[in-house]
């Protein structure tokens, strides 16, 4: 079971390595990342790859643990007492399976994605931590224990906005994918974008690495935006000398896609300033 990437997802050789060396040791990859830069979508593609269903995830900021295992009704189960609903006799019909009750019942492998885990509460991690090592739980109001039929391939993504505990990262493959450089952007684009112009491509390119490099930018645009960019750019059949700039206006063309906040955009607004005043 080796990934070796997708027509429609470039993996650099690194992470192709990363994925392959977490299904053979049997642990969590955990991937982070600029937002933008494909983690999420590498799981999907995995999924892809390896002919796997997948099971997704998507961790938020008031997501707790539990919920991953399964939650008990309590409240449903008290109002059909009072009903007089033969149900309340099976405590079972009011235990919702979670995501990893899920991937552990499933009748064959699974790519489960746990998305975006720095989102939660700094505990969320360390209360995984068994029933990802061991791959069981056990259900309190049943009395059961959940074992993984299959060990599924998890696939765990962060956006590195606070740290994740020691005890975690131990049982965890790591991989960082860093912004891709140039030529991999280019395989990127072609992907998304196939047979764009090689002089609106390398233009768009260049302009879109020298706005990611500007100093005092806030939030750099990342591969998802770019896309997106370009996308703009081809609608709108804009052409290479469309997009230069020069000091007079030092906003790029469509700048909404690439600039996500004002501080950014008063950022090129004063070098834009700057650059009159030195005339």
């Amino acid at each position: 079971m080796q990934f070796k990437g997708t027509d429609a997802y470039i993996a650099t050789d690194d992470l192709k390595m990363a994925v392959n060396a977490a299904v053979t040791l049997e642990r969590p990859l955990l991937v982070k990342g600029e937002p933008g830069t494909g983690k999420t979508e590498l799981a999907k593609q995995v999924s892809a790859a390896l002919d796997l269903p997948m099971i997704e995830w998507h961790v938020k900021s008031t997501t707790k643990a539990q919920q991953g295992l399964y939650e008990y009704d309590a409240v449903s189960r008290l109002r059909d007492s009072q009903l007089g609903d033969g149900r309340v006799h099976d405590v079972g019909n009011y235990i919702r399976k979670g995501k990893l009750w899920e991937a552990f019942a499933a009748d064959q492998k699974t790519v489960l994605l746990i998305d975006e885990i720095d989102k939660a509460d700094i505990e969320f991690p360390n209360d995984l931590l068994q029933e990802l090592d061991k791959m069981e739980f056990h259900v309190y109001e049943t009395g059961e224990t959940i074992r993984a039929i299959h060990r599924p391939v998890v696939i765990i993504t962060s956006n590195n906005e606070k740290e994740l505990p020691d005890a975690f990262l131990r049982r965890c493959f790591f991989h960082y994918i860093r912004f891709p450089e140039m030529e991999t952007l280019r395989k990127i684009v072609e992907v998304h974008h196939p047979g764009i112009k090689e002089s609106l491509l390398t233009t768009a390119l260049t302009q879109f690495y020298e706005i990611r490099e500007t100093d005092g930018l806030k939030k750099k645009p990342s591969t998802s935006e770019v896309i997106d960019w370009l996308k703009l750019l081809l609608a709108e059949d804009l052409t290479p000398e469309d997009l230069r700039r020069d000091g007079a206006n030092a906003l790029p063309k469509l700048h909404g896609a690439l600039l996500k906040n004002e501080q950014d955009v008063h950022l090129f607004e004063r070098l834009a300033f700057m650059a009159r005043a030195g005339r």
